[in-house]
């Protein structure tokens, strides 16, 4: 059996540890925006929980995402 490790990394890049970030802070936010009943602040938080997303993967495209050659994975 060999040591070297074949997976991925399970989301431990850059661009998963952005985009879980920013769709938690958006998440928090909305939370409170919703139990203060500000409705605005709900969809916008709501639209930072999609850019979130959008930027995870562009972050991946570019370069940062778990396959990528330019990430390298740290062995356990």
């Amino acid at each position: 059996m060999s040591n070297v490790s074949e997976e991925p990394g399970h989301g431990h890049s850059p661009a998963a540890w952005t985009a879980v970030i920013v769709m938690l802070i958006a998440f928090s936010i909305g939370t409170v925006a919703f139990f203060f009943d500000v409705q605005w602040l709900v969809w916008a938080s709501a639209g930072l929980l999609v850019v979130g997303a959008i930027l995870g993967k562009v972050l991946a495209v570019a370069g940062f995402g778990a396959y990528s050659p330019r990430y390298a994975g740290k062995g356990h």
